[in-house]
């Protein structure tokens, strides 16, 4: 219950900033509008040449568009404004501060900030995964729900465990930001099927960089088409990837030097 009214507090304290600039939180808000239809408009001229991507439909890859869009307002809305405070503050030494809090020091440093413009693009991406399925006239039933949720639930898992080794890092290396546009290079890819991908990449966005389980899968689940070792997989690939996410982090703070040692 403490962790849950600290997130509480945290969300409060972040309205609180958006409501001092109102202006750029339109601004930006606007800016999320205009990536999300140039998003759109990708995937439309696409299938203006074609009538499948990778065996994939035009709707049904809109829904993995609408994914790739909430997932992206997920990473810029609370991922990407924490990881680079906790760069900033491994770098100035002001870590201290968290790490002497009564709590989790990875949940107070990974949950504390949050860009609520970015809040746009989540429920954006959600209007384009019900259109899409309207368009496809598929009703999803009960427990197509469940495994899409369990299935969506695990994709931010391993976004939040790749972050957060990404942001650990800096406890070793100052330019670990270079880190983060890699990744957003690389997710780039989650904006079309896994199966687009032919050879060494289609492996390496499966089970090295497993963009595959944020976007394709997902989108499987919602569709009815997730098969059953695709399910077992993103639990295991979640659960794995979050262990070794807050080991990391142990292990880094462990061995940091602070600013008052």
């Amino acid at each position: 219950m403490r962790y849950i009214k600290l997130i509480g507090l945290f969300l409060k304290a972040n309205i609180l900033v958006e409501l001092e600039y109102r202006a750029n939180f339109i601004a930006h808000s606007l800016v999320s509008l205009g990536w999300v239809s140039i998003t759109i408009i990708g995937t439309t001229v696409f299938f203006t040449q074609t009538d499948t991507i990778g065996g994939w439909t035009f709707y049904e890859t809109l829904v993995i568009s609408g994914l790739f869009t909430l997932m992206g307002g997920l990473i810029q809305m609370l991922l990407q404004p924490n990881i680079q405070k906790i760069i900033e503050m491994v770098r100035v030494g002001t870590m201290d501060f968290v790490l002497t809090k009564p709590v989790n020091s990875q949940f107070m440093a990974s949950m504390r900030y949050a860009q609520l413009f970015s809040l746009v693009d989540v429920i954006a991406g959600g209007v384009i995964i019900a259109f899409a399925l309207g368009r496809i006239g598929f009703s999803p039933d009960g427990l197509t729900l469940l495994l899409f949720a369990v299935m969506l639930l695990m994709a931010v898992v391993i976004v939040y465990s790749i972050w957060m080794v990404m942001a650990t890092c800096s406890f070793w290396f100052v330019k670990v930001g270079n880190l983060t546009e890699l990744f957003n290079s690389v997710y780039d890819t989650g904006r079309f099927p896994v199966s687009t991908y032919q050879g060494v990449l289609r492996i390496v966005l499966t089970l090295v960089i497993p963009i595959a389980f944020i976007t394709t899968f997902p989108a499987q689940a919602i569709l009815g088409k997730l098969e059953p070792g695709m399910f077992v997989g993103a639990l295991v690939m979640g659960a794995v990837m979050f262990a070794f996410s807050a080991w990391f982090w142990r292990y880094a703070i462990g061995r940091y030097s602070s600013a008052s040692s």
